[in-house]
């Protein structure tokens, strides 16, 4: 299979090939979204024929896929193994349980606030921090982090505080627009909106797309999301402005992924292999993604 030569919205509708346009994907990103929507919740394990087709869909090359996962093989989030001619690859235990816990972001209800403060000791603190502030941590000092859900696994020499908001005042609305560039996320989640808003009143009640067209589509949908939502601080009502986007946004991905999912996952189940056969169309953890985006 060779998929060196590919064209950007290649085999897609015009309303998916649309959604790429000025939209620059990255491919290990890109399947890390096939792996965290589509295959984690079927057991994380696929054939790389598969992630190939998928990714020239969007315009990523066959050699630029095996790049990718080998890089994320060396990062220890996949792992391969060969039956026969075939190669599938599988989520390791440890991306197995990092893919569940962001999927509660996108798929679960919105994250309950837990104010923490960590402060790091010792030399050279930049890298830590950088760490935390791509986890949506807010820099205070070089050594200071805010942020408003659990810190992710950190060094020994870093100390965490658990807080709560004792005051209900605009102070808090200053801090955070201090603290966050809200600005940033603001822009990020509106450009979200009119992009797939978009698309949904193009697309009506799907009738127009073929099952690939909404695989794509809802992968796509998934992963601008996920860009933004892995991103910001996530804070409370009372810390945002009042026309926060990120509320519309939400909504959007919601009704849009519900939409999509029927044929996409269609798509799947007929198409996706994994070492034993194809991949369910359905199962009880994607079943209960679509439950709880159904009770937002």
């Amino acid at each position: 299979m060779s998929a060196d030569n590919v064209k950007l919205g290649d085999d897609l509708s015009d309303a998916v090939a649309a959604l790429l346009v000025d939209l620059p994907i990255k491919a290990a990103s890109f399947i890390v979204t096939i792996y965290g929507d589509v295959i984690e919740p079927r057991g994380g394990v696929v054939w790389i024929g598969n992630l190939i087709e998928i990714c020239k869909s969007v315009g990523i090359t066959e050699t630029l896929v095996r790049t990718a996962v080998s890089r994320l093989v060396t990062a220890g989030q996949l792992a391969g193994e060969r039956e026969g001619r075939r190669s599938y690859y599988r989520l390791t235990d440890a991306a197995q349980a990092e893919f569940a816990e962001a999927a509660s972001l996108f798929y679960g209800p919105e994250p309950a606030v837990r104010w923490q403060f960590v402060l790091i000791n010792g030399p050279s603190p930049e890298e830590i921090m950088q760490g935390l502030e791509r986890d949506g941590f807010a820099r205070l000092s070089p050594r200071l982090a805010m942020g408003t859900h659990p810190a992710p696994p950190l060094p020994d020499r870093v100390v965490i505080f658990n807080a709560e908001v004792a005051t209900e005042n605009g102070a808090l609305k200053e801090l955070a627009e201090e603290a966050w560039n809200l600005q940033h996320f603001a822009e990020a989640y509106s450009e979200f909106t009119a992009r797939f808003g978009a698309f949904s009143r193009e697309i009506g009640d799907c009738v127009g797309l073929s099952p690939f067209d909404c695989l794509i589509a809802r992968l796509l949908l998934v992963h601008q999301y996920r860009l933004i939502v892995l991103r910001e601080p996530h804070l409370p009502k009372s810390a945002l402005p009042a026309d926060w986007p990120g509320e519309k946004a939400r909504r959007l991905f919601a009704e849009l992924y519900l939409r999509l999912s029927k044929k996409a996952d269609d798509y799947v189940g007929r198409r996706f292999l994994n070492e034993s056969g194809k991949l369910q169309e359905t199962t009880p953890a994607s079943q209960a993604r679509l439950d709880h985006l159904k009770s937002r």
